[in-house]
């Protein structure tokens, strides 16, 4: 069978696990001039009022209504299976769709609720939907690859186990790129995922699928995985709240990756959803399944409920990344117009809150940036050339020309003095940290520009040297890009070549109504005391 029949076979089988009643009428889809189709619910009257409602709702209110018994599990599982075939069949972003096996699991917590008149854990009955990477029990994890297709997994992640433990309902994956390594969500297996605010652009990656599926409320809360800016990307792409937190924290145990034991740089995963409560309770949640007793990786820390409030309250110090007094700007890649003024507005709102917000001087981000890609890439692209060779499938273009560079391996040795050096950074970095140890967090872009034109991503310097420093980081949803107010510079002077093609590349009128998100970072391990901070500035932001 070639790599296109293998495609093929694969998306029919896609298909038909839509239901013909959930399927979207030809008459009925959105023109594909059409840019944004983030109302198209609401609008289409594809969905029932009760279903509109219930996919609506945050995790929170979900959880609450499901244990009042206001809602049945199988209700909001129903609703969100619904939702979730739409959003696919609009911007194409499922990879697996098990929603009988989700109804079935939601029938059994209803089933006990009846029984016992308590739920099973704080997620029952909540559906989560999670990144290609997770593996789920008679589903295929192909992370991209056309060569991973055919196999299903026999086993679970530990992240889908402790998932389960808890009440959730697993009844999707979603669409990565091929390989996991770009800012962007194209393969070869289902093509091009799009960004539901502006399908001109891009809905990020790697955990791409996820970004569009949630930011269209086809799920309420959402697992991806995060080695470079992986969780944060999309997020701010599609205008959600993300944490990454730090290595350590949560389970990353039987995941599908390119390469098991490429540790130098850990993958990290973590949620994604629609309010910075939704993130709080997801980590509670979740941590009362106890992962470390299953993932020997993991420090034994329960959620510190205690630490979170100290950073919802009380006013605090921010830095926020500067250089030359350009708030926002880490001194290698200008952002683009809508970045900073989304910059200038939470500095605004935290200083009318009362907060103190200072400058932030990037610590040799340059050389980080260059470190990060070494250690990365520490295999020439090898492991990723014989995952697309296997198949005989083509190279996405960003691959592609990654592959063609013919950056060459580096031995063992080699590679142990960058993990050295790697450490040296982190020490000094923390060092620099302790000079100013009055500030909180500190704030940045989460990329230069807010979601990208497709195959236009060129610089995640502003994501990967927080994954370099293994620091937990948020995004932060703030506003939108507006061509009337974000007018591009035609002054602006380029510092360096890759700084003209990312300034060049902006076009209001193309980027106008794309969400605009910013990164909070904060000391590691401190996931509780980050999320709070977050929160003050989320409520700063509504006054």
């Amino acid at each position: 069978m070639t790599w296109e029949e293998t495609v093929d076979k694969k998306r029919k089988a896609l298909l038909a696990l839509i239901p013909d009643q959930w399927r979207i009428r030809s008459d009925q889809l959105p023109a594909e001039s059409e840019r944004s189709v983030i109302s198209f619910a609401e609008e289409s009257n594809l969905l029932t009022a009760e279903e509109l409602t219930i996919t609506k709702l945050t995790v929170q209110e979900l959880a609450g209504k499901i244990a009042s018994g206001e809602y049945t599990a199988t209700q909001v599982c129903q609703a969100y299976c619904h939702r979730a075939a739409i959003a696919h069949q609009l911007v194409n972003c499922l990879f697996e769709i098990c929603f009988d096996a989700a109804l079935e699991q939601a029938n059994k917590l209803d089933e006990y609720f009846q029984k016992h008149g308590q739920t099973v854990g704080l997620l029952h009955g909540v559906p989560v939907s999670l990144k290609d990477q997770f593996r789920v029990k008679g589903l295929e994890s192909s992370i991209g690859y056309v060569s991973g297709l055919g196999t299903v997994d026999e086993d679970e992640s530990i992240v889908t186990e402790c998932l389960r433990k808890a009440g959730a309902i697993i009844y999707v994956k979603t669409s990565v790129p091929q390989s996991l390594m770009i800012g962007e969500t194209v393969n070869n297996i289902i093509g091009r995922t799009l960004n539901p605010y502006n399908r001109l652009l891009s809905c990020g990656g790697s955990s791409g699928g996820e970004g569009a599926l949630v930011g269209f409320h086809g799920s309420p809360l959402g697992i991806g995985t995060d080695v470079g800016g992986s969780i944060r990307i999309p997020s701010a792409f599609n205008n959600l709240w993300s944490l990454k937190p730090s290595n350590e924290r949560l389970p990353m145990g039987k995941l599908k990756k390119t390469v098991d034991g490429n540790e130098s740089i850990p993958s990290i995963c973590g949620p994604m959803a629609h309010s910075v409560g939704d993130l709080a309770y997801f980590m509670q949640a979740f941590l009362q399944q106890e992962p470390w007793k299953y993932d020997p990786k993991l420090i034994d820390i329960p959620w510190r409920e205690t630490r979170y409030l100290e950073g919802k309250t009380g006013k605090k110090v921010f830095g926020v990344m500067a250089v030359d007094g350009i708030f926002g700007f880490d001194g290698i890649v200008m952002p683009h117009p809508p970045i900073l003024r989304g910059i200038q507005q939470v500095i605004i709102s935290l200083q009318k809150a009362g907060h103190t917000v200072v400058e932030w001087q990037p610590y040799k981000h340059k050389y980080a940036t260059d470190l990060i890609t070494a250690i990365l890439f520490a295999d020439g692209g090898a492991a990723i050339r014989r995952s697309i060779e296997s198949s005989g499938e083509p190279a996405i273009p960003d691959i592609k020309q990654f592959l063609e560079l013919k950056q060459p391996s580096i031995d063992l040795e080699t590679l142990w003095k960058l993990q050295s050096e790697k450490y040296t950074y982190q020490k000094e970095y923390l060092n620099f940290w302790q000079q100013q140890s009055h500030i909180d967090g500190w704030i940045l872009p989460v990329a230069p520009h807010t979601a990208v034109r497709h195959g236009d991503y060129k610089y995640y310097a502003y994501t990967s040297v927080i994954n370099l420093l293994d620091w937990p980081a948020m995004t932060i949803p703030v506003t939108f890009a507006d061509k009337e107010i974000d007018v591009k510079d035609m002054q602006y002077k380029s510092i360096n070549d890759l700084d003209a093609k990312v300034y060049e590349g902006y076009d209001a009128d193309i980027y106008d109504g794309a969400p605009v998100g910013i990164q909070l970072v904060g000391r590691r391990l401190q996931e509780e005391y980050l999320v709070g901070l977050a929160e003050q500035i989320g409520q700063a932001l509504l006054n």
